[in-house]
């Protein structure tokens, strides 16, 4: 009546599934560490040392990338998506700060939901970034950093963000105003 070779395949499957599942959640988390202090580094204008974190986390992402192709579902994996974010975000942070561009990530395999959300997170740590320069009295480049977030808005607003997007786009508008905010008070003491 039952086929035993059947539930031993789909069982065989689930257990490999499990078993790399469990392999990618603990190396994304280690990855999504080293990428939020490659991002601390930047903020201390370690910019060496930002990037030396970078490059382990894109060996491990391109690594990682040969499981995920035996099994595609592990791209979906929140673990995974969460440190691909992180990941995009540091290194746009890191091209910015070093060259003033936004540019495409080369090293790792990025889609757009990843690119999209971490692009909207480095706005918040421009705006962090504003606020050391302010107190460093380095107005100069508060105005290039609020720059930087306008660019990112003006080009986000031609996607039609929705769902999570839509929350990451909402925090980005929201770090444009309080980078602005800044950029006022600097002004008014100028």
């Amino acid at each position: 009546m039952i086929n035993q070779k059947l539930f031993k395949k789909i069982k065989d499957d689930f257990d490999f599934y499990k078993q790399e599942r469990g392999k990618v959640i603990n190396i994304s988390n280690e990855t999504l560490i080293k990428a939020k202090q490659a991002i601390f580094a930047f903020h201390r204008d370690d910019i060496k040392g930002g990037n030396a974190l970078l490059t382990e986390v894109e060996k491990t992402f391109n690594d990682l990338e040969k499981k995920i192709a035996k099994e595609a579902e592990l791209r979906y994996e929140g673990s995974y998506r969460a440190a691909l974010e992180e990941y995009v975000e540091a290194k746009l942070f890191g091209n910015f700060l070093a060259t003033g561009k936004i540019d495409e990530i080369k090293e790792v395999k990025v889609d757009y939901d990843s690119y999209l959300a971490g692009l909207c997170d480095m706005t918040g740590e421009l705006t962090r970034k504003a606020v050391l320069r302010a107190i460093d009295k380095k107005f100069e480049d508060v105005d290039f950093l609020v720059a930087g977030i306008r660019e990112v808005i003006a080009e986000l607003l031609k996607f039609n963000l929705t769902s999570y997007l839509r929350t990451k786009y909402d925090q980005a508008k929201n770090n444009l105003r309080r980078a602005e905010e800044i950029l006022y008070d600097v002004k008014m003491k100028e």
